[in-house]
């Protein structure tokens, strides 16, 4: 059933298990303990950064399976993307493994897109088990959007840290955690060029589907127990609420971003973290953690993504950006 941008899931499905991996830098903040897989080098043994974004992404599937008690047999979808040209984390971990593959984009709204994805899969009976999966790394970002690390390039203060990590979640119809409904997002446009500040430029996209699903499920911020938007950062965030606030809704009490959170704070972070990544590893350790020790009851998770690209950047363009939102709940 679909009302306004509002799926909503008659069967419910489940997130039945999750997964996460986070790089050295990650695991020094409060999701290190969450997580599954922590490392120590951020090449992950491999001889090339994208090899090691590649290799989380496979680590994160691959455990999120096995905690669920599946086998490769057993998952009928893998949804997954990534930030780099033509998706090859994603469609390069996906030919590891015997499962059959989407490929998905939304910059680092991804994870939110994926389980949407996955979501709608299972619940209209096109799968019995999907994978929803995405993950990033800070120098293969760096590379692919801004200034290859070599470089040396100042940071500005408004920028964020591209997150390095993976994760996934496996859906299904076991488990406690039930997918309500899913909003999917309009493409939103405020003419920032900077591409260093990445909240600024992905703070109206997460009003717009904020505001969207409260209307279409006809909710308040209220209504859960936290809502949770994907790397805004810091300055993001405080920009999200001021919006929000313009538009009639209080989300200041229990808003959590991922940009926020996932780092310690202090001063070399600047903003906090971003990339897909940034929510992929905060919701499939810290977030379904809780929710799963009964800690939150209802959720909404509001990934963002900003759908530039380097030729775009170098051509003068503005950057569009999205967000999907997904409301999780425990029965």
């Amino acid at each position: 059933m679909r009302s306004g941008n509002t799926i909503f899931f008659n069967n419910k499905p489940r997130v039945t298990s999750f997964a996460a991996v986070c790089g050295s830098k990650e695991c020094e903040g409060i999701i290190g303990s969450y997580a599954d897989i922590t490392l120590k080098d951020d090449m992950y043994g491999e001889s090339t950064y994208e090899k090691a974004e590649c290799k989380m992404l496979s680590s994160a599937i691959s455990t999120a399976v096995a905690k669920g008690g599946f086998t490769e047999e057993d998952i009928d979808l893998l949804a997954s993307g990534d930030l780099l040209n033509q998706i090859i984390s994603a469609s390069f971990s996906a030919r590891q493994f015997r499962f059959p593959f989407l490929g998905v984009y939304s910059a680092c709204s991804t994870m939110s897109e994926s389980m949407l994805v996955g979501a709608m899969a299972v619940d209209g009976g096109y799968a019995r088990t999907a994978a929803a999966a995405t993950g990033s790394h800070f120098a293969s970002a760096e590379r692919q959007y801004r200034y290859p690390l070599e470089l040396g390039t100042t940071r500005p203060p408004q920028a964020q840290w591209t997150v390095t990590g993976a994760g996934c979640c496996v859906i299904s119809a076991k488990g406690k955690i039930k997918i309500n409904s899913a909003t999917i997002g309009k493409v939103c446009d405020w003419g920032v060029t900077d591409v260093n500040n990445m909240g600024a430029a992905m703070a109206p996209a997460a009003c717009s589907t904020l505001i969207q699903h409260f209307k279409d499920t006809k909710t308040l911020p209220c209504d859960y127990d936290i809502i949770v938007t994907g790397d805004l950062g810091a300055l993001g965030s405080r920009i999200l609420k001021d919006l929000m606030w313009e538009k009639g809704y209080d989300i200041s009490s229990n808003h959590v971003d991922c940009g926020e959170i996932i780092y310690k704070v202090i001063e070399d972070e600047f903003q906090g973290g971003s990339g897909a990544g940034c929510s992929a590893v905060v919701m499939n350790s810290y977030i379904l953690t809780k929710m799963q020790a009964g800690l939150y009851k209802k959720v909404l998770f509001a990934a963002t993504g900003a759908l530039l690209s380097t030729v775009s950047s170098g051509q003068g363009e503005s950057i569009p950006c999205i967000s999907h939102a997904v409301e999780l709940e425990v029965e």
